[in-house]
């Protein structure tokens, strides 16, 4: 038994609910073991006063080093940074109104956070991140009409660092590239018969392959002259300055897992199947905005550890968000999907295909959807809060904020108008 099983069923219930909210005293039913995660949070962090929102900044913190003095590196410890404990969930999850209004409301999570300064900063950066990696002005345009800075402000509200936050800003650019250039949208060049290799070399980008001498020389060759290639080199390059190992593994892994998805979808297109709303939704559980989500902690600056990251249970919460913020895009992109020459998947288009009915019922049937997996997310949360472990809580509501946040920026962004 692990020690998030024992942490749920052990000796904390009734009272574990209250501890864990509070996110004071780790009770003492999950600290059995010297190794355990109830030992290891209780050496990590004392108890403070319910009215403390944060840790005092140590200098290291402070100067940008990820490791405070006397804390032991790489193979031993993941960085120190100060935890910030989630301000309580005072806004409730409501029933919204979306796109032109036509539709059923949607039940979705509260915005946690509208900054448009702190998003203007982080899209200038990015502006100007994305012209030395040779986008054009057009580009650029293009690239600040749609507010990757506003995204990554709306949805990361754990963190008001602007280098940070460019982090998740360029990796969700970089995703977003691969996306239209590669796979979906036929005006720019996204062939389903080359999409394979080039997720091949998206992958090299990402996670650099070993060098192989004169055989290496044309693939460096062909990662300096891809723009796409460039964004994902550059992008996760500037991640492992902020990251440990694991975190920047963790997105790369969940990137690769989403290429294998592309192919599905290469293939449908190339053979002219349209594949049925469960095969489109299988698909989707690794080619979801779940990706994004694996950003949360290192652009707030703590690391969710592995053991609970993983855990079933966490899993789950964290792949119904993504899946979430799919359906989201989906209903917002209907029309834009539809009228590509090569229509990509979509669940409303693949819904209103199996059933042979109006695409109005088919977006009814999607919010139906959406709105039951929320709710059961926000059940699933509610029980993951018997787990007394700061990095948790925070992950989930940074879960919870980043689907607010999400669909916000869906909703409001010309990408999707």
């Amino acid at each position: 038994m692990t020690s998030l099983d024992n942490a749920v069923t052990g000796e904390i219930a009734p009272a574990a609910g209250a501890a864990a909210d509070a996110l004071g005293e780790i009770p003492p039913g999950i600290l059995n073991g010297p190794s355990g995660l109830g030992t290891q949070l209780a050496r990590r962090f004392s108890p403070r006063p319910p009215d403390a929102e944060t840790e005092p900044a140590t200098a290291a913190t402070a100067s940008g080093d990820h490791c405070a003095p006397g804390v032991q590196r790489l193979g031993e410890s993941a960085f120190h940074i100060p935890l910030r404990r989630p301000t309580a969930d005072i806004e409730p999850y409501r029933l919204v109104e979306w796109g032109d209004g036509s539709g059923p409301p949607l039940y979705c999570a509260p915005v946690a956070r509208v900054d448009d300064r702190l998003a203007a900063e982080v899209d200038d950066r990015l502006a100007a991140w994305a012209a030395s990696i040779g986008c054009t002005e057009d580009e650029v345009g293009k690239l600040r009409r749609t507010g990757y800075g506003r995204l990554v402000t709306l949805t990361h509200t754990d963190s008001e660092d602007p280098d940070r936050l460019l982090v998740a800003a360029q990796m969700n650019t970089a995703w977003w590239m691969a996306d239209d250039y590669y796979a979906d949208d036929s005006a720019l060049g996204a062939e389903p018969t080359r999409l394979p290799q080039r997720l091949t070399l998206a992958m090299a980008a990402l996670d650099p392959v070993p060098d192989a001498g004169e055989f290496s020389t044309p693939l460096n060759e062909v990662l300096r002259e891809d723009k796409v290639l460039r964004a994902f080199g550059s992008a996760v390059s500037h991640l492992r300055r902020h990251a440990t190992p694991d975190q920047v593994q963790r997105a790369c892994y969940a990137t690769f897992s989403m290429f294998v998805s592309w192919t599905a979808y290469a293939a449908w297109r190339h053979t002219g199947q349209s594949p049925t709303a469960w095969e489109y939704l299988a698909a989707r559980q690794h080619d979801s905005f779940y990706t994004s989500m694996t950003l949360i902690d290192p652009v707030a600056g703590y690391e969710l550890p592995a053991n609970l990251f993983y855990d079933d249970r966490v899993r789950r919460a964290a792949f119904q968000a993504g899946t979430i913020a799919v359906l989201v895009n989906d209903l917002l992109s209907v029309k834009k999907d539809a009228a590509d020459e090569n229509p990509v998947c979509n669940m409303v288009l693949q819904i209103a295909a199996d059933r042979a009915c109006s695409v109005a019922t088919a977006v009814e049937i999607t919010v139906e959807l959406h709105n039951r997996m929320v709710r059961e997310f926000e059940a699933g949360h509610l029980a993951l809060r018997a787990i007394p472990s700061p990095e948790l809580q925070l992950f989930l509501h940074g879960v919870r904020n980043w689907m607010g946040g999400s669909f916000e920026w869906h909703n409001t962004n010309p990408r999707y108008r």
